[in-house]
């Protein structure tokens, strides 16, 4: 799957919880899907415009609402095989030139991932809460299988560097 469907399943799955205008559709998708996706307002206002061209969403008042054309297409999307990109880590980037950055710039980089992992989970333990928190919400088990997923990355994030720190320099980490 190309980058524009990709974006149109994220901004037509967005519609389907909720109309909104297109500033609020980039902030719930930089809030709720941006743990695991990312869309840019240049990505964004493109497909809202194609969507709506296309009959898929419908714009009233400044919010665009999802049509039933769009909820099939959304269908239709989301059933279409996962499209692997390949990874892009500007940390394992760095670290895999170490000896050119230097032992302590990196050392302080693999610090800075055991926090920011750490804060992560902070963060998920909280949208957790507010998820757990609504007992009727029909997509509840599945924002938690993907909140469990992102917790799991965040504590493998975080032994990661605790392990490598204890690696490069036992007994300083």
């Amino acid at each position: 799957m190309s980058r524009r469907p990709q974006t149109d399943l994220a901004v037509l799955g967005a519609l389907s919880v909720e109309p909104m205008t297109g500033y609020a559709l980039r902030a719930a998708i930089v809030s709720t899907l941006g743990h695991f996706w990312s869309e840019s307002f240049g990505q964004i206002y493109p497909a809202l415009a194609r969507l709506e061209a296309d009959g898929l969403v419908a714009k009233d008042d400044g919010r665009f609402t999802i049509t039933a054309a769009g909820r099939t297409r959304l269908r239709d999307l989301l059933r279409t095989p996962v499209e692997r990109t390949p990874p892009r880590n500007g940390l394992l980037l760095r670290l895999f030139f170490g000896s050119t950055l230097g032992e302590e710039a990196c050392l302080d980089l693999l610090r800075d991932a055991a926090d920011e992992a750490q804060a992560t989970l902070a963060t998920l333990a909280s949208i957790r809460t507010e998820v757990e928190a609504e007992p009727d919400h029909p997509d509840k088990r599945w924002f938690l299988v993907t909140i469990a997923a992102g917790e799991a990355t965040a504590r493998a994030q975080a032994r990661w560097a605790r392990e490598s720190l204890e690696s490069l320099s036992p007994g300083m980490a």
